[in-house]
Formats: structure tokens, C-alpha cells, sequence
């Protein structure tokens, strides 16, 4: 926003500084001067051409890189969270039988809290990096 708002007051001052320059070099109606002022002021809507051009190929390109790197980072943090998924499913399948009331009573719900809580953290990830 504030470089938007820069950028917009720069390019102001910009156009209002050469409509001076070109109205003081109005003023003076030699060939010469006239033929110089023409050409500056070619080169410099050719600079800005150029300026503009390059601004708007590097915002395309990041805009299309920030994109592919934010799905990568979804994708990435989705194969994190299914890790502990992992690792607590054999702990989870080999006390399920204690679920009600037997000795692993304890070791089967904090594990099968871990397992739905890590699994649907992964599974909303992909879901996010399919949806960009």
C-alpha cells in the first residue's frame, strides 16, 4: 500500500517535472534546442517503456513463483504433519483393545487423539495446496 502510494506520487512529480522541462524548452525556439528536447524526450518514454515492461515481467514472474512455492510449502508441511500419524498408528492398532477399560486405557486415547488431530491437520494441507 505504501509503496503503491509512492509509486503513484513519484510518477506525479515525474510527469509534472517534464512538462516543465518541455515547457521551458517551448520557450526557446532554437532548431537546435527543440531537436535535443525531442530526442530526450523520446529516450526518456523509451526508458519508461522499458521500466515498465521489466516491472510488470518480474511481477508475472514471482506472482507465478510465490504460488508453485506456497503449494510446495502446503504440500511439505501436509507430509510433516502425516509423520506422527505415522508413528503413533501401531501404538494405536496394538492397544485397541484396552479402549474401554482394560491397562493401555490412557496410551490408546492420547495416541488416538494424536492420530485424528495430526491426520486431519495433513489431510486439510493437501486439500489447500489442491484447491491453489
Amino acid at each position: 500500500m505504501i509503496g503503491r502510494v509512492l509509486g503513484t506520487g513519484l510518477r506525479v512529480a515525474g510527469r509534472v517535472a517534464e512538462r516543465r522541462l518541455i515547457g521551458a524548452a517551448a520557450q526557446t525556439p532554437s532548431p537546435a534546442a527543440t531537436a535535443v528536447t525531442a530526442q530526450s524526450h523520446n529516450t526518456a518514454q523509451n526508458a519508461r517503456n522499458v521500466g515498465y515492461a521489466a516491472r510488470q515481467g518480474a511481477g508475472g514472474f514471482f506472482r507465478s513463483a510465490k504460488r508453485a512455492g506456497s503449494i510446495v510449502w502446503l504440500q511439505v508441511t501436509g507430509s510433516f504433519f502425516l509423520l506422527p500419524v505415522v508413528a503413533f498408528a501401531p501404538t494405536l492398532w496394538k492397544t485397541r483393545l484396552s479402549c474401554a477399560h482394560g491397562p493401555d486405557h490412557r496410551t490408546f486415547l492420547s495416541s488416538a487423539i494424536l492420530v485424528v488431530v495430526f491426520f486431519y491437520l495433513s489431510v486439510t494441507s493437501f486439500l489447500r495446496a489442491a484447491r491453489k
